[in-house]
């Protein structure tokens, strides 16, 4: 039956990286799931550390819809310029990989333009959402490959 609860959390494991490019998957919280599938097994984590990852994946989860913003602040990005970064993101994941890129910063660009913005204080603010984008997506990256090795030194004993 063990088994069953490594797979999962592999399956978990690898969703949760996914997650870290497409922004219909939460990433973090996936990652996070993977631990707690080996709680029914030989390699449970301790409260302790079930506690602190629990508390980091929030705090990485709460960041990521922060830090585009503040990217987005920080270059001058109209509110419709940081939603255009959010729906380019979401229409970027269709065209996988290189909408996951180019999606974020023609949305954020283009809804600068219908904030009725110059081109070029447009490209700023949809430079700035994006390196907030790209920040908040490095973040969870970093994280859920720190919980990948974490479980799979946990696992090799």
């Amino acid at each position: 039956m063990e088994i069953v609860w490594y797979l999962t959390a592999a399956i978990f494991l690898i969703f949760g990286l996914a997650g870290c490019f497409i922004s219909i998957l939460p990433g973090p919280i996936l990652s996070y799931l993977a631990l707690l599938c080996l709680i029914p097994t030989d390699n449970c984590l301790s409260a302790v550390e079930l506690s602190v990852f629990g508390v980091l994946t929030i705090i990485v989860t709460v960041a990521d819809f922060i830090i585009p913003a503040i990217g987005a602040k920080k270059f001058n990005c109209s509110p419709y310029g940081t939603w255009g970064c959010v729906f380019g993101t979401f229409i970027g994941a269709f065209f996988f990989p290189i909408g996951l890129i180019v999606g974020p910063f023609l949305g954020a660009f283009l809804g600068e333009l219908i904030a009725r913005r110059d081109a070029s204080q447009a490209f700023r603010g949809a430079l700035g959402a994006f390196l907030g984008f790209l920040a908040g997506t490095l973040l969870k990256l970093c994280f859920c490959i720190y919980l990948i090795i974490h479980v799979a030194f946990v696992f090799l004993g």
